[in-house]
Order: structure tokens, then sequence, then C-alpha cells
């Protein structure tokens, strides 16, 4: 085999690699990092997870999902964000001295930092959106500033964080 033939080999092989992992990281899963306190306790600033593409596209989203999502084009944000399914679409959401309901029933949430400070009047989320809101509900930047999720900003939900190792957690 010629010097120029192992080279060629190599190129391809290389080629290949690059183009499967970007395919990959477009369609299946990429890596994440948490960039503030807005999901605390559930996600520290620094966490590192696996978003992956799959699921919401085959099974949808469901209520308690967390999803990794485009801004919507009302705030002037330009980092995706990363929230928690509250309201899927249909459903009609409020706040009452501290506690979320949805359709008039009070929504379990043992993930919650605290209780939100603020009252929210009911909302009907829209065909094809999702209310979100952080899990630190008082330090949070979410649907009850600028509206629902639509379906087609969300880019994945978080499978596992995998760092710090020792927090190391399966989402769903």
């Amino acid at each position: 085999m010629t010097a120029a033939r192992k080279l060629l080999d190599w190129i391809i092989v290389l080629v290949m690699a690059v183009g499967f992992s970007l395919v990959f990281r477009i369609y299946v899963a990429e890596g994440r990092w948490i960039p503030s306190e807005s999901m605390v306790p559930t996600l520290q600033v620094g966490d590192r997870l696996i978003v992956e593409k799959v699921t919401p596209r085959l099974t949808g989203i469901q209520r308690g999902d967390i999803i990794v999502f485009r801004p919507p084009a009302s705030i002037s944000q330009k980092d995706d964000l990363i929230k928690r399914v509250i309201g899927l679409p249909g459903d009609t959401l409020s706040i009452k001295k501290g506690i979320v309901y949805i359709n008039g029933e009070a929504l379990s949430e043992p993930y919650e930092a605290e209780k939100p400070f603020a009252d929210f009047k009911p909302y009907k989320v829209p065909e094809k959106s999702y209310f979100v809101m952080g899990d630190n509900r008082n330090d949070s930047y979410d649907s009850r500033f600028w509206g629902p999720v639509p379906e087609d900003q969300i880019i994945g939900k978080a499978l596992v964080r995998y760092f710090p190792v020792d927090s190391m957690h399966m989402f769903n």
C-alpha cells in the first residue's frame, strides 16, 4: 500500500467520523451545560447533561419533562434555555398563594426550590405550545414572563446529568 493510499484511507475515515458525529449531534443527542440557577435544586450551575432529541418527536413532551429550547422571539435572549414543562397544550394554568393549578387541580411539585411568591392569573396554553418554569421559581425567567414555548422551538429533553460524576442522574 502506497503512502498516498494510506493518507487517502485516513482522510476517508476522518471525514466519515466527523460526518457521523455531526449527524448524531443534530438528530440524536448532544451535550449541554447549565449556566444559571433557574433550575436549582434539580440542576446546579456547571452541571453537564445529555439532551436527547428523538423521544420528543416520537412520543411527545410530558408534564415534568426538562426540556432545552430556543428562546421565543419575544425575548432578547440568544442562548438556548432549559426549563421544566408545567403546562401542556390546552391546559389552563394558574398560581394562587404559591400553588400551581393545572385545570383547577393543585400540581404536586417536589422538585421546586420554593413556592412562587406571585400569583398568576388563569392562562390557557395554546395548541402546539408548552408552559415552562424553572424549579427555582423566584429566580427564573420563564413562561410566566414571556409566554409559552412553541413546539417547533424545542430542541430536546434532558436524558442524563453526567457531571459532576457523584451527581449522575437519569431523568424520566
